[in-house]
Parts: structure tokens; C-alpha cells; sequence
């Protein structure tokens, strides 16, 4: 007997799976899924080990596999293994994120009257019984589920108990059908001779049958058969008219699976790669080297500074990967950024470059991640999801812009960090790894230093195919500009920069880190500021949609006429956002094109590319927006990028609020001068001499990690140790601050009797946000060498959400 050890998809508080007895007409392997009994249910689950030998005593069959091969192959059953306890979530939980869409089913339970009752029986039923089951007459099998819309929801469970006790009905099960389907287009071509078709024609032109004639006619003409939504727009014909050809056995009908291709709207054309520099070459040498071995997993961190071609190296080494018949996986930030990357890989790899995005329909994704695992992909590019891709033959990881929290889930389980599960994916396919950043991440390039990873180092700017100089890049003082005077939102130096700019048919880049028009609304009498009735954060005005708005849950509201707590009418609307730097800025360059980019205006589906498209035709002179137009953007024309406000996000409760103002600074900065001429950046700034701007300001990521660094060890934070977040909720106050002491308690002690070194608790306390969506939140801190042992033994209770290495403490 061959015994299975299988995640179920229930939810379970630690990693563990079950063991089940694996039918001799079965074929399983690792990596399966299948449906097995748990409990009195049925759940899918994926098969994690084969053994010879049972540790139970007593097991249960698999009930049937889904699909006739593993949906999961051997490295990516391992990495679910590697996320499951090192972020101590189910294996299900952590396989689920490699499993195609749509896969998950419930079984479902359906019910029918009994054929062999004779009707008079039902007569003696009590009323809602009877309801019941003149209802299951009418239907014949129904989801049971549906069946309360006829009878009351607290008594119809019993009567339906009573009912299948009888006999009366009978209950079966059934899986639930797939949720998403392959596309299926029916194609139209002649069953018959050009010849015969030409005399049915005649005999359809004096039966005035004109559309089955024009049918007939187009398909005679086609080499291939036609889609039928094709030959309808052609033609305007109904349904009536294909009937009426294929019940004479004039056409055929085919259906055909055609993929959903979400590349479909754009062209790419073929370019030639441009010439390596010295550095260039180095990096590539040493990268190539790595993956010519072929013998362990290579992790490298590529430190180039913003234009340093660090998109040339990760083109070259997806090469080196072809060429030894080896695929890749790229991974961007953020889907505004899948444009420009995609095109510059789809130019060199045509028709070889699939996409996988959150954007995507879910039918693309289910076409996308079908075809990938068919090997029909050089490359997958796409966010952080895009890691669990089935590419086969892996030999190649990119993690462009490491540095990035948007690779870190934060908001459900599994909350991995794409970076952390992209090291040990390598690890597990004997790939090579590159993480490439201009400002990497401060533990990333500890680990570099310490010999983790391989460090490399484009230290010079590229444009044009030549060494370039750096933008310049100058700080203003905004508390100098409030004293002598200026009160706009720009600077006298920034105002200046934009004219030049504008005259010379530049473009330029304004960057505020703040959506909406104002950050909050005051009464000028009793200062009252509206707030969220469900959170408590001020609301966000936003003149586009003349309301209030929460960037928490997106509450709404309209904004009062009088101030609701002292019926004041002195209502100032204060703070700026992006909304409000587009009106002032079209309102001081009236001539010039205004174009705005952050979550307000990318709702539609091609709204990331339609912006960007229309920047870099220069349909428009100055682009605002948020932390999407500070990432990877290459735009020549930008010579002038200014910082409207540098000190957004530098002064949080967070110990990474300092590398965080850094990174998204020299980011923002490295925006300019991108093609031949220089670039200027204008940081606008009320702490000017704050070393996360100042070593921004001169492109010195050494400078800032040094000083940063010094202030990790002496709190002791991260790379130094590592962190855990606790965060309980609950709809009372009081009730939630009992419990968060309650568990405190239980963890202090957990500590102390098992020993665990060097562990510390910070907290409980309220959240940085202490209410969202209506919930209380507070939230304990554990900071240690190791934090997933302290829960390894403790069962987390009902209310709490675990974060294993957090990226936001807020």
C-alpha cells in the first residue's frame, strides 16, 4: 500500500497534512491535486509526499485526482512547503498561490424528491414540507443552497433533515463546475464541394434565401475555415441562417480553443541590443560565468544607479538562458511598470513573453498560466504573483527593483515577501537569481556585504550609448520660501526650472506622494477635522469628485455646508495631494499640457499604458503623480523632476521611514536626464538637512547606508534581528485591548518557559491607523533572532493576523 501525505484546504492554525491510502486504480504522484474525504465533507488537496508506510493507524482512500498530470511540480511543492512554515500559514494555504485560476471547488450538496414516493404521501407533509416539495417537483435537482429562497432560512435545514430521513427526498453530492473555462469559438467551413456549393447557391438566390447565400459565398472563398463572430460582423446574419446550412450538410461547425492573448493590442518591434559598456561587461561576465556552471543557485544583487542599464544586463542574461534551453521569470513592482519592461523584452524575444497581473481578465490568466506550463514561454514577466508561475526548465530570476514593498503581501495570508520565496525558488531549480536596484533594500545589501550574494555594481549612468553625468540635484528649504514670502506650492528655483523647461519643449515630472486634493477638512472655529465613521482617519477631499473620500475602506461622504459639531460655516480645506498640484500647476502654466498619475485616474484596464503612451508622445508637458512615476521610468524628454514635498512619509512610527524617503527620492531623481540632455531635480523639503534627503541629493547610496546601519544596531532592528507582527480586531474597543494583553501575556510567558534567546515583546498597543472598516486594531511587536519558533508550539486564536518579517509597522 502506497500512502499519501496531502494539504487539504481547510483551515488549519499550523502546517501539518493528512495521510490517506492511495487506491490501486489511482495514479497519483507529488505534486497532484486530488478530492479527499475530511471529516464528513469532500476538499480538494494537494499531494506533498508519497510513503510506503502509514503513521496513523487507520486511513481513508482518495476519493479521485483532478486532472491527468501534477498541477504543482517538485521545486514548487517544496517552495509551498518553504512558505507554509516560514511564515506559518497551511500548506494548502501556501500551494494555492501556485495553482492555476480558477482551480479552487467546493462540493456542493443538491437534493430531489424520491421517484419511488407516490405523490399522495407529499399530502399528509406539513405546509412548509409541502412548499418544499412542490418546489423539487418543479425543479427536479437542486442546490440546496437554493432552496431557502422558497421556505423560512431558520427551519428549512430541519425540514430538509426530516424529509431525506423519510425518504421522501434524497440528498447526493457533486462537485461544483469549474469556474473558468478554456475560450471556445466556433469556425464555419464547407462540408461539401465548391462546386455543389455553387448549385445550392443558385437554388438560395431563387428562394430569395440571400444570407445563406452570402454564407455559402464567403466561406467558398476563405482558404481557412472562419470564426463565426468574424463572418457575422461581415455578414449580419442570425443563428437561423448557420442552422439551416448545417441541416442540409452544407457547413461544418467546429469548436476550437483559442487563447485570450492580453497582448493582443500592442506590436512590438524587433531592435537591435545595444553595445555593452566596460561595467557592463563585467556584470555580464560574471552573471554569465555563474550560469554557464550550472552547478548551485547564484544570488546576485545588481547595484546600478538609476540609468545604468540595468534592463540591458537582465536582456542579455535571458539570452545566455535561451541559449542553454532555459526559461525565466521576471518580476516588476508594480503593473504600471509591465508596459515599458514588456516591450523591451517582447521586441527581443517576439511572440516568447507571456504576462501574469492582477490587471489581467481571468480568463487571460487562466489562458496565460496554461500555456506557460506547456512551455510555450521564453519569459514570464509580471508582479510579485508572477514568481509561482509552472515555467518549466528554469534558469533564470529577475527581481527588478528589489527594493520594492509592493513584493511583500501584506493584506492575506500568505503574507510572503516575493524577494525571500524568489532565494529559495532559486535555490530549489539550481537557477541564477538577479535582484537589481538602485537603492537596495538595507538587508539585502547586508547579506551582499557578508558574502549572501554577489554584489555587483553599475556605478555610472548610460544614455544615448555613452557615459552620462547624474542629474543635478538642489534642495530647497521650504521654511526659508514661507519666510520670505512665497506661500505657492512651488519653490521660487522649482517655478523657475519648470518655465525653462517648458519653453525649450522639455517635459517634466512634478512627484507628491499624496493623492486628492486636500489632506484634510477643518473647521476654523472649534477644530472639528471630518473623519471616517468607520476608521479613524481624516477624509480626503477630492475635487475631481467634489467629496470626501477615505483612503482606508474608500468611504464616502458629501462635504458639509456647516461644520457638523459647532454648525460654523469657516469650513478650510488644507493639506495639498496630487489633485490639488494639478490645478495649481494649470492654473500657473495656463499653456501648459497637464497629465496626472496615481490610483484615481488607472482604474480602467489599459489606463497604466494610456497614460504613459501619451507622456512619451509628449501629449503632455508635465506629468503629477504619486510613487507609480518614481519607479523604472525611462522618458527621454524629462529634464526637470521636482519634489513638492520630501519629508511625506519621513517622520511615520516606522523604523524604515528613513530608507523608505531615501529610495523613493532617488528614485523620483533618477527620472531626469535620461536621454542626451541633463536633467535637474528640485527636492522641496522642511527638513533639508535630514540625511535621508541630503545623501539623496547626491546619489550617495554608500553615505546612507552607513548611517543607517548605525541606527539598526543601535535598536537592534532588522538585519540585525528579525520581527514578527501580531495585530488582533475587533468591533470593541475595550474588548480588543483586553485580549491584546491577554495574548501579551501568554507570549512573555511562552518566552520565558521555553527559553527563546534574545526575544523581546513591543507592545500591546493601539496601531499606527487604530480603527479600519469599522475594527479596532492593536498590535504586538516581536523582535529576536528567530520569531517562527515562538509560535511553532502556540495555536494563534480566533481575531489575530500574524506578519513574519513586516514591511509596515503601521
Amino acid at each position: 500500500m502506497i500512502y499519501a501525505e496531502v494539504a487539504v484546504n481547510a483551515p488549519l492554525a499550523h502546517p501539518r497534512t493528512f495521510t490517506y491510502s492511495i487506491p490501486s486504480d489511482i495514479p497519483v504522484s507529488v505534486g497532484y491535486a486530488v478530492w479527499a474525504p475530511f471529516g464528513p465533507r469532500l476538499l480538494q488537496g494537494i499531494v506533498f509526499a508519497l510513503s510506503d508506510y502509514s503513521p496513523v493507524p487507520e486511513t481513508k482512500d482518495i476519493d479521485q485526482v483532478i486532472g491527468t498530470r501534477p498541477l504543482l511540480s517538485y521545486p514548487q511543492v517544496e517552495l509551498a512547503r518553504w512558505i507554509a512554515e516560514h511564515y506559518v500559514v497551511s500548506y494548502f494555504d501556501a500551494a494555492s498561490l501556485m495553482l492555476p485560476p480558477g482551480f479552487e471547488r467546493k462540493v456542493l450538496t443538491f437534493v430531489e424528491p424520491n421517484p419511488r414516493v407516490p405523490e399522495y404521501v407529499f399530502d399528509s407533509l406539513p405546509p412548509q414540507q409541502q412548499e418544499i416539495m412542490t418546489f423539487l417537483q418543479e425543479k427536479g435537482r437542486t442546490n440546496v443552497k437554493d432552496v431557502p429562497r422558497i421556505a423560512g432560512k431558520g427551519k428549512i435545514d430541519s425540514a430538509i433533515t426530516q424529509l431525506v430521513r423519510r425518504k421522501l427526498v434524497l440528498k447526493t453530492c457533486g462537485i461544483e463546475p469549474p469556474k473558468i473555462h478554456p475560450r471556445l469559438v466556433t469556425y464555419l467551413k464547407l462540408a461539401v464541394s465548391t462546386d455543389q456549393a455553387r448549385e445550392a447557391i443558385t437554388g438560395m438566390e431563387v428562394k430569395r434565401a440571400h444570407r445563406q447565400s452570402d454564407l455559402l459565398q464567403l466561406l467558398m472563398g476563405a482558404i481557412d475555415p472562419v470564426s463565426l463572430p468574424e463572418a457575422r460582423r461581415e455578414l449580419g446574419f442570425s443563428s437561423a441562417t448557420v442552422q439551416a446550412l448545417q441541416k442540409r450538410g452544407l457547413i461544418s461547425l467546429d469548436r476550437v480553443s483559442v487563447r485570450r492573448d492580453p497582448l493582443a493590442h500592442r506590436t512590438f518591434a524587433a531592435v537591435n541590443p545595444p553595445t555593452l559598456t566596460r561595467d557592463q561587461n563585467e556584470v555580464f561576465d560574471a552573471i554569465r560565468t555563474a550560469m554557464q556552471e550550472h552547478g548551485s543557485a547564484t544570488t546576485f544583487l545588481l547595484h546600478g544607479v538609476t540609468g545604468s542599464g540595468k534592463t540591458e544586463i537582465y536582456l542579455r542574461a535571458l539570452k545566455e538562458a535561451v541559449a542553454q534551453g532555459k526559461r525565466a521569470i521576471v518580476l516588476v513592482p508594480e503593473i504600471a511598470l509591465t508596459p515599458q519592461i514588456i516591450a523591451r523584452f517582447a521586441e527581443r524575444f517576439p511572440a516568447r513573453v507571456a504576462v501574469l497581473h492582477s490587471k489581467l481578465t481571468p480568463g487571460e490568466q487562466f489562458d496565460e498560466w496554461h500555456r506557460i506550463r506547456d512551455g510555450n514561454f521564453d519569459v514570464v514577466i509580471g508582479s510579485r504573483g508572477a514568481l509561482f508561475a509552472p515555467q518549466p526548465d528554469m534558469g533564470l530570476i529577475i527581481i527588478d527593483e528589489e527594493h520594492e514593498w509592493t513584493y511583500k503581501q501584506h493584506d492575506q495570508q500568505p503574507r510572503y515577501h516575493a524577494r525571500d520565496a524568489a532565494i529559495k525558488l532559486a535555490e530549489l531549480t539550481n537557477a541564477v537569481l538577479i535582484m537589481g536596484s538602485a537603492t537596495p533594500d538595507i538587508t539585502s545589501y547586508y547579506r551582499a556585504q557578508h558574502g549572501e550574494h554577489r554584489l555587483l555594481q553599475l556605478p555610472q549612468r548610460i544614455a544615448g550609448g555613452e557615459i552620462s553625468q547624474m542629474p543635478l540635484v538642489e534642495i530647497v528649504d521650504l521654511r526659508r520660501e514661507l519666510r520670505e514670502g512665497n506661500r505657492s506650492i512651488l519653490s521660487r528655483s522649482l517655478y523657475g526650472s519648470i518655465s525653462r523647461a517648458l519653453a525649450a519643449r522639455e517635459q517634466v515630472i512634478l512627484f507628491l506622494n499624496r493623492r486628492g486634493t486636500a489632506t484634510f477638512v477643518q473647521c476654523r472655529d472649534c477644530g472639528f477635522v471630518m473623519r471616517c465613521k468607520r476608521c479613524d482617519v481624516s477624509l480626503t477631499y477630492h475635487a475631481a469628485e467634489d467629496g470626501l473620500m477615505c483612503h482606508q475602506c474608500n468611504y464616502r461622504s458629501r462635504i458639509p455646508g456647516i461644520c457638523p459639531d459647532c454648525s460654523s460655516k469657516r469650513i478650510k480645506y488644507l493639506g495639498i495631494g496630487t489633485q490639488k498640484v494639478e490645478e495649481e500647476v494649470s492654473a500657473i502654466f495656463p499653456g501648459a499640457r497637464t497629465l496626472r498619475w496615481d490610483r484615481d485616474v488607472t482604474k480602467g484596464r489599459y489606463a497604466h499604458e494610456e497614460i504613459l503612451e501619451r507622456f512619451l508622445s509628449h501629449d503632455a508637458d508635465i506629468l503629477i503623480g504619486t510613487q507609480m512615476i518614481a519607479k523604472g521610468l525611462d522618458i527621454p524628454l524629462v529634464t526637470i523632476v521636482g519634489v513638492i514635498n520630501a519629508d511625506i512619509g519621513l517622520h511615520l512610527p516606522d523604523f524604515r521611514s528613513s530608507e523608505r524617503t531615501f529610495q523613493i527620492l532617488a528614485q523620483v531623481a533618477g527620472r531626469a536626464g535620461r536621454g542626451t540632455i541633463p536633467g535637474k531635480v528640485i527636492i522641496q523639503s522642511y527638513t533639508p538637512w535630514h540625511y535621508a534627503v541630503t545623501t539623496a541629493s547626491n546619489h550617495d547610496y554608500s553615505s546612507f547606508y552607513e548611517q543607517e546601519l548605525h541606527f539598526r544596531q543601535q535598536q537592534n532592528h532588522p538585519p540585525f534581528s528579525r520581527m514578527a507582527r501580531l495585530v488582533y480586531t475587533n468591533t470593541n474597543a475595550a474588548r480588543c485591548q483586553s485580549e491584546s494583553q491577554r495574548f501579551c501575556r501568554i507570549l512573555r510567558q511562552e518566552i520565558t518557559s521555553r527559553g527563546i534567546p534574545h526575544t523581546r515583546l513591543i507592545g500591546p498597543s493601539p496601531a499606527f491607523t487604530p480603527r479600519v472598516r469599522g475594527k479596532f486594531r492593536w498590535h504586538i511587536i516581536v523582535c529576536g533572532p528567530d520569531p517562527v519558533s515562538l509560535f511553532s508550539e502556540i495555536t494563534i486564536p480566533i481575531g489575530w493576523s500574524l506578519d513574519i518579517d513586516p514591511l509596515n509597522l503601521n
